[in-house]
């Protein structure tokens, strides 16, 4: 039996659109199923709201995300979680990097550091966090 994790995002009315931007950076396939496609729209205009939506890609790349419907509590938070993405060839990770960078705040730019070739981190115009860097090997 193996076991793994995906990231699961939460927004309220903005899932498909980072979706569509996640899928447009890392490549793969999105699928996205909406409150009306289940049948059961908690509110009309929330009908078009993603209930269930993912991105796989070839390249192992996999995120959830959904939208919180309004009855529910939500709360973007600060810093609720990072999202990692981690590789070892650094032209991958750069050119990864320089999609997401477009629209976001940038809190550590792309670059050498003390436990990686490469290291950088940024949050997107959906709030997520994103930490990207190039595997080394750690003889701690």
């Amino acid at each position: 039996m193996s076991v793994t994790t995906t990231t699961h995002l939460n927004f309220r009315g903005e899932a498909r659109a980072a979706l569509e931007h996640y899928r447009s950076v890392f490549g793969g396939r999105l699928t996205a199923v909406t409150y009306k496609d289940t049948g059961a729209p908690a509110d009309g205009k929330e009908a078009d709201w993603v209930v269930w939506g993912e991105v796989v890609g070839e390249n192992g790349f996999h995120v959830m995300a959904y939208d919180v419907p309004s009855e529910l509590p939500w709360d973007q938070g600060a810093n609720p979680f990072f999202v990692s993405v981690r590789g070892d060839d650094a032209d991958e990770i750069t050119a990864l990097w320089q999609k997401l960078e477009k629209g976001s705040t940038v809190a550590q730019p792309l670059g050498p550091s003390q436990w990686a070739p490469l290291y950088g981190m940024l949050t997107d115009r959906f709030g997520v966090t994103w930490v990207l860097d190039v595997a080394a090997p750690y003889n701690g």
